[in-house]
């Protein structure tokens, strides 16, 4: 009888490796019918560990330090660096360098406000250095907390042979446990159908790169694409991004996308829309050129691919147990982050829901309910505030308005655009947005979404009231704090319109 392969994607290595693996386990085979069968069984007490996390991301360690702390004998096993996208190749870095590709507006603005500011360098080098040390710094925290707690960590790739054995291939053993959570997170998704796609980078190189480009092309219109765009502009990059959509940013309101669109050619970011690169070539100076829709050719020193990210879900032995996957890629999941196989779980990026850091982590918290606490809790996925750290920078929490404009029958908008008072002694020629989607038949707030200056941080708060389900009259009851920029929420009284049955009523 011949051992299940789990994977065929051109790595022959790797499959011989992992043929041997399950090699060594002979109960893992297939059975008669073809079902795998299991080497361990499921009743009475076991030793090893009582719960197993594959995958050392904000979820992956957020579930393993806090069922250790319940005094659980728990494990997690990460390949790469703990800590996962967000710290390492993500969030943390990536906010790093909006910052940095701030202040040359900071600079120029100051003059409105008396300063003389000296001609500024920038040196792309240093920032990758301290980018390095701060998030070494948080590797090491998060590393700690779950040892604190009493987790054990393995710094190794992990292959489950069986629903309760897994395989630590960097340490050449197996570990047993009783319930076993995968969070392993997801990666940016390639495009092997573009000619010279191997000349491209993705979000993952452009933290680390030799040296800052003067030109690069990024193609993608989601929140990655946009704010690499925001982020090379700001440290002086020639910047182009295309997208094949029509308008950058598609899941957020057409407000707020638009008006980031026209907000970024001001700068002087190029975005192409109803685009898509057709072919890319290196020149004999090491510099690309890059065919778009329309057949002009872009010659720069980088093209970044943001065209969207897929679970990481290969290689790990998950077609060996029966594992169910969706059409993506991606494992399914029921409502408790529950997979086919009772005791194996999955959370965050790997299951394709929402694919944020702090989705991953709540779902982390009612893994932590239901498996270990007997309290079933499912995540609860409605009305997540977010972030898109452009410039200037999106907030936004709820319905879009085309959203709601499907869901109910009369909606009122709520809108005020204007410039923020930071801007008026600079001369700063850039406006904010500040817009309510309100349920006209209730009055319930649906929506509320920001562009201008700490938007984000305005999103975070709003997503409170919004949440607990309070009306536009909460906002009006609700003093303003003057002068701020957020005031504008609660002193917008009259609609600017409504829409009755999908038309607008101005």
């Amino acid at each position: 009888m011949q051992t299940k392969k789990i994977i065929n994607d051109g790595n022959r290595a790797v499959d011989e490796m992992l043929e041997g693996i399950l090699a060594a386990h002979p109960r893992h085979l297939k059975s008669v019918d073809g079902s795998p069968r299991s080497i361990v069984a499921r009743d009475g007490p076991r030793q090893g560990k009582v719960g197993l996390v594959i995958g050392g991301g904000s979820g992956g360690v957020r579930a393993a330090r806090v069922a250790a702390a319940l005094g659980k004998r728990v494990g997690i096993a990460e390949e790469y660096r703990y800590g996962g996208t967000c710290v390492i190749r993500g969030c943390v870095p990536k906010k790093l360098y909006v910052y940095a590709s701030q202040f040359p507006e900071h600079f120029a603005d100051a003059a409105g406000y008396g300063w003389t500011v000296p001609e500024a360098s920038f040196d792309w080098q240093t920032l990758v250095a301290n980018k390095d040390r701060e998030i070494s710094r948080l590797e090491a925290i998060y590393v700690r907390n779950v040892e604190g707690a009493g987790g054990e960590t393995f710094h190794s790739r992990a292959m489950i042979v069986d629903p309760h054995v897994v395989h630590l291939l960097g340490e050449d053993r197996t570990v047993t446990a009783d319930q076993i959570l995968i969070a392993t997170g997801g990666r940016p998704a390639a495009h092997p159908a573009l000619p010279g796609h191997e000349h491209c980078i993705f979000s993952n190189e452009a933290f680390d790169l030799k040296e800052l480009p003067r030109a690069i092309m990024i193609e993608g219109g989601g929140y990655i694409a946009v704010e690499f765009a925001n982020i090379f502009h700001g440290l002086g990059v020639d910047t182009t991004l295309v997208y094949r959509g029509k308008e950058i940013l598609s899941r957020f309101d057409m407000d707020l996308r638009r008006m980031l669109h026209e907000t970024m050619e001001k700068k002087g970011i190029r975005i192409l829309c109803h685009s898509v690169s057709e072919w890319i070539r290196k020149r004999p100076d090491g510099r690309l050129d890059a065919l778009v829709s329309g057949g002009e050719v872009l010659t720069v020193d980088q093209v970044m691919l943001a065209i969207g990210r897929i679970p990481n879900t290969e290689n790990m032995g998950l077609e060996g147990i029966g594992l169910e996957m969706t059409k993506t890629g991606a494992i399914a999941v029921d409502q408790y982050s529950r997979t086919n196989v009772d005791n194996i779980w999955a959370i965050g990026d790997v299951t394709n829901r929402v694919q944020l850091t702090p989705v991953a982590i709540h779902e982390a918290m009612c893994f932590i309910e239901t498996a270990f606490k007997g309290n079933p809790t499912a995540p609860d996925h409605e009305t997540i505030a977010t972030a898109v750290f452009s410039q200037p920078e999106i907030g936004t929490v709820g319905l879009s308005e085309d959203d709601a404009v499907k869901r109910f029958s009369d909606i009122e908008i709520y809108r005020a655009t204007f410039r923020p008072m930071r801007h008026t002694l600079s001369g700063r020629d850039e406006k904010m947005l500040i817009k309510l989607v309100v349920d006209g038949a209730s009055k319930k707030v649906l929506g509320a979404h920001i562009l201008g200056p700490d938007a984000g941080e305005m999103a975070q708060l709003l997503g409170i009231p919004l949440k607990a389900g309070l009306t536009k009259d909460d906002f009006d009851r609700t003093m303003a704090v003057h002068p701020t920029a957020a005031e504008e929420l609660v002193t917008m009284y009259k609609p600017t319109y409504r829409v009755k049955d999908g038309e607008r009523v101005d």
